[in-house]
């Protein structure tokens, strides 16, 4: 049986992948002893495997199940589950190549009693496969075979999840990657009745499941010895926990750079990977471009927060159970990372959250910050010209939540590279929430909050940012001086004045931004509202809008710069204005649209602007020139007519999408939890 499945293409790189395990172990083991003189050999070898890494996952994507030359059950997940490990084994590599240049690299990788092989050497198809048949074969099989007996053995209970799992149907039971799950029935078919921590049964895929890492080990060790230490370098003997929980948990965690950085001191031991940076990664659900859309009511017949007032030809305002005004004063006492780590950003980025889930868009506020006082983050710094809508720390909070623990919560991240393996990355500098209600519902009063920040994520409880601190002293005056220097958040919360409430009232039920373009996003809605509720020759009619500016306004959200190309352009044509034109609302929504096609509706389509990308200092430079340039020319020329006829400029494609506003594909359906 092994021969004929060492003949599949899949089989040939599951084979590959445990031979590059298996050295990956042995290099992390010679690792640990290794002098700091040896360390240059290591990390070339280490480069020279996560080659080979690469390219056995290059090889597992070109994989298609009709090249097998014999049915495989469950391939997919197979080949998941071989790209998950192979995952793993090139972070693992990334991970030793940056504790390789740090001073205290004996300490994360702690050398064992297992033997050490030398990586082999790469070699064409044929004699990969040659190997296979002459020495993976006996040994692979086992190995597999070993651990599908742990693993179904009736009293191995708990196991852990190797990756995200949503209920497919009825009687199902979700999970995430690196959950503890107590099962209850192995069945034969392969669906085990499991329950999480939480208490809920339900079946899961036993091909989603592992054992822990703790349980494999102790079966080997207690036939051998009682005791299991490891022994670093300097001689200094660890001991290993033997909570399974605990092991479990780092078995999946070994694999982000964070834990690296923290045991190598490179960051504090509170920092985290940013929660809220992944939510935005993740697609266009927490987006301020998503929130700008119109709402359905729940029967998806009619616009919640877009409703006509024909007596202002206009659209209603909507007030909200949440208005107000959040300044960002300054953070103080920030730790700062290590040397060997660069800081690209310092930022806040802010929600509304009940606890439990985000129920608003994430706002990005960045900081400044002067290189003599770099733990102090300062907000909205006095500029020459339009301050930058991304440095302002006024910003706007609105929400029709009834949650009685909604509140604003608060991440202070840094984006950061570093600097032996140029890797970029998001972390969390800790983290604080500010309930907007009392037990009672009394709104939080109008003042200066300062905000300690904790440490972990924000579903952790009771961790520090920075644990050291705490730990300098036990004397009255030590733990007094300790508190002085505990990490915090100055914010400033305000009920808005009458005329800015009855700005925000035109804005969307939820939405969280800066107070420096809100007069944008109303003009926007407004336009939305005469193209949904004014101009449709019939409300049943679902046919695309054209309509520029409904079409691509949204993308402005989520490209700061080009929100501030708009709103200079508006700046300066206010300035011309007479005062009754001032008073005009149809004239001014018209003037609007005119200054939209002349500045950035050209600039989206531009291929002289590169692509918007966070925190790339080159980029955003040219970028600005880019915008910079183009405002001053169609200043000069009155207009942007000239530019879009000129044979020197190039503009992308012509997508129908630049024109069409399809508002059954941009509309909000309705959210119970708001």
């Amino acid at each position: 049986m092994a021969e004929r499945r060492a003949r599949g293409p899949l089989q040939r790189v599951q084979r590959r992948s445990r031979e590059l395990r298996e050295q990956v172990e042995a290099l992390r083991a010679e690792s640990a002893a290794a002098a700091p003189g040896q360390r240059e050999p290591l990390r070339l070898r280490c480069t020279q495997l996560k080659e080979l890494v690469e390219e056995n996952t290059n090889a597992l994507h070109a994989l298609k199940k009709a090249d097998e030359p014999a049915p495989v059950g469950n391939y997919s997940q197979r080949k998941e589950e071989e790209e998950k490990l192979l995952l793993r084994l090139s972070q693992q590599l990334q991970k030793l190549l940056l504790v390789l240049d740090q001073d205290n690299v004996t300490k994360n990788y702690p050398g064992g009693e297992e033997h050490q092989k030398g990586p082999h050497t790469e070699e064409g198809n044929e004699e990969e496969e040659e190997s296979e048949d002459e020495e993976g074969e006996e040994e692979d099989p086992e190995e597999e075979e070993d651990e599908e007996k742990l693993l179904d053995d009736p009293n191995v209970r708990e196991c852990v999840a190797v990756g995200n799992f949503d209920a497919q149907q009825e009687g199902d039971l979700t999970f995430v990657k690196g959950e503890i799950l107590l099962i209850h029935d192995k069945k034969e078919d392969g669906w085990w009745v499991a329950e999480n921590s939480k208490g809920e049964r339900g079946l899961v895929p036993r091909t989603y499941l592992a054992v822990p890492k703790e349980e494999e080990e102790s079966q080997e060790e207690s036939e051998e010895h009682t005791e299991v230490v490891d022994e670093t370098a300097d001689g200094t003997e660890i001991k290993k926990r033997t909570d399974s929980h605990w092991n479990a948990v780092r078995a999946i965690a070994e694999n982000d750079t964070v834990e690296v950085l923290t045991t190598t001191g490179a960051v504090p031991a509170g920092f985290r990977p940013s929660m809220l940076f992944q939510l935005l990664e993740e697609g266009e659900e927490f987006r301020a471009s998503s929130y700008l859309q119109p709402k359905l009511t729940p029967s998806q017949l009619a616009f919640k927060d877009l409703v006509w007032n024909s007596e202002r030809n206009t659209i209603h305002p909507r007030p909200t159970r949440v208005s107000l005004i959040v300044t960002l004063c300054s953070c103080k006492m920030i730790p700062l990372p290590g040397s060997g780590v660069r800081v690209l950003s310092r930022h806040v980025r802010l929600c509304l959250f009940d606890g439990s889930r985000v129920l608003s868009n994430i706002h990005t506020v960045r900081a400044t910050w002067l290189p003599k006082n770099p733990q102090t983050w300062t907000f909205s710094p006095r500029v020459m010209g339009i301050l930058p809508s991304l440095l302002d720390g006024d910003c706007f909070v609105r929400s029709n939540s009834l949650s009685s623990d909604i509140g604003i919560l608060f991440e202070l991240g840094i984006t950061y590279k570093c600097n032996s393996t140029s890797e970029r990355g998001e972390l969390s500098c800790g983290w604080a929430f500010l309930k907007l209600f009392t037990s009672s519902g009394i709104p939080v009063p109008s003042k200066m909050h300062e905000l300690v920040l904790s440490g972990g994520t924000p579903y952790e409880r009771g961790v520090e940012v920075d644990p050291s601190i705490s730990r300098r002293g036990s004397g009255v005056f030590q733990q007094f001086m300790s508190l002085r220097k505990q990490p915090v958040l100055l914010v400033k919360v305000k009920s808005p004045s009458v005329h800015s409430k009855d700005i925000l009232n035109f804005l969307p039920e939820t939405l969280v931004g800066g107070m420096c373009y809100i007069h944008l996003l109303v003009f926007y809605r407004q336009i939305l509202g005469d193209a949904l509720l004014k101009d449709r020759m019939s409300m049943q009619s679902t046919d695309l809008i054209c309509n520029p500016v409904l079409a691509t306004f949204p993308q402005l959200l989520d490209q700061p710069d080009l929100m501030d190309a708009l709103r200079s352009a508006w700046a300066d044509k206010e300035r011309t204005l007479k005062r009754i034109e001032k008073r005009d609302q149809e004239f001014l929504k018209s003037a609007f649209v005119l200054v939209y096609h002349d500045s950035v509706l050209p600039l989206l389509c531009s291929t002289f602007l590169p692509g918007y990308r966070w925190a790339e200092e080159e980029v955003e430079l040219s970028r600005w020139k880019v915008i910079h340039d183009f405002l001053k020319r169609s200043r000069e020329k009155d207009g942007a007519l000239e530019y879009l006829l000129s044979s020197e400029n190039t503009h992308r494609a012509f997508d129908i999408s630049e024109l069409a506003y399809d508002f059954l594909g941009e509309v909000r359906e309705n959210n119970p939890g708001e």
